[in-house]
């Protein structure tokens, strides 16, 4: 922002952007009795006494010098999105357990350098192991209550990075305000959002984890448009992210659907770079599975921009960190 302001002498000049400051540097130009004080990012300018048209040349050249600094060192946001479903804690998977899995589930998130990722099934102790070391904080709720009961479709981010200037959860259902089964669904199925601020850039954005039913077949189709509609309502023109685990293939007319009207862009078709990884996302804890099917999606608006996309086909002495694979993408807008 510039400020132009009559001082004692002249004119103070102010620009901010992004909070930044530098040492003030004076500058003498050879013009009689004319000044030009600023400080290296321009964030203040002041022009010393000289009247007339003169003074007001170099005010206007100067002013029209500092928007084009702003505009061109505006930052870029650039993001290291995940989706991961965590498969809920489940006893009756053995080796395959969550107490198994968890130190597999954390190192992972860390080596990779997630800064804000959705998670789908996880139950209120999965989340908070994800959580525990304090680099990231989450927002969400358990699908069956509304506070912790159930799996969670939560939103995590690193804390220290973003600002939570918003947040919300609405469940997949005719009564989106409270918990609840949706047509034919076998399970309550919610989506929680963050409107979120970096730290870093200034840039503002909303993200949206969800799991779609993986038995109703209405319930997905209704899914589907409950998404975009509440997308373009809670998020308007702002950049978005949206991702989970969707019960369907790409053919699938859910994802049909949420690809129809040009809002949302499936991040691994428009990739600058190759994909990296299978194209299936999921492995049913088997090292042989085909993994040919793809369920799993983040996608963005078209305001966003995606350098590369990978599934992370990881494993450790035999083991998955899930039955689904994370997949993560580098996003810039």
């Amino acid at each position: 922002m510039l400020n132009v302001k009559p001082v004692q002498g002249g004119y103070l000049m102010e620009y901010n952007y992004a909070g930044r400051s530098w040492p003030t540097r004076q500058y003498l130009y050879p013009i009689p009795e004319v000044v030009i004080q600023f400080n290296t990012n321009l964030s203040q300018i002041r022009v010393g006494n000289q009247g007339g048209i003169m003074r007001n040349l170099i005010i206007v050249f100067i002013s029209l010098f500092t928007f084009c600094i702003g505009i061109s060192g505006q930052q870029k946001c650039k993001l290291n999105v995940g989706s991961f479903n965590l498969r809920y804690d489940n006893e009756g998977d053995k080796d395959d357990s969550w107490a198994h899995r968890k130190d597999m589930a954390v190192s992972l998130v860390h080596f990779h350098d997630f800064d804000v990722f959705g998670i789908q099934e996880g139950l209120i102790h999965q989340v908070k192991d994800l959580v525990k070391d304090g680099t990231y904080t989450f927002v969400g709720v358990g699908r069956d209550d509304g506070k912790e009961a159930g799996e969670h479709a939560a939103v995590l981010f690193k804390k220290d990075r973003f600002k939570l200037l918003d947040s919300g959860n609405y469940w997949l259902s005719e009564t989106q305000d409270k918990p609840s089964f949706g047509w034919d669904a076998q399970c309550r199925r919610v989506c929680s959002w963050a409107k979120l601020k970096d730290k870093v850039s200034g840039k503002e954005f909303y993200f949206f984890s969800v799991h779609f039913d993986h038995i109703g077949k209405v319930a997905r189709h209704e899914s589907a448009l409950i998404m975009l509609a509440n997308i373009k309502k809670i998020a308007g023109d702002s950049p978005a992210i949206c991702v989970g685990d969707f019960n369907g293939t790409p053919d699938s007319e859910p994802i049909q659907i949420l690809k129809s009207d040009g809002l949302l862009l499936d991040s691994r078709e428009i990739s600058k770079t190759p994909p990296y990884g299978t194209v299936g996302t999921t492995n049913q804890f088997n090292l042989n599975a085909p993994m040919k099917n793809r369920i799993d999606y983040i996608f963005v608006t078209k305001n966003i921009h995606v350098n590369k996309y990978g599934t992370l086909n990881e494993f450790q002495y035999g083991h998955y960190p899930s039955d689904h694979f994370p997949i993560m993408i580098e996003a810039e807008f």
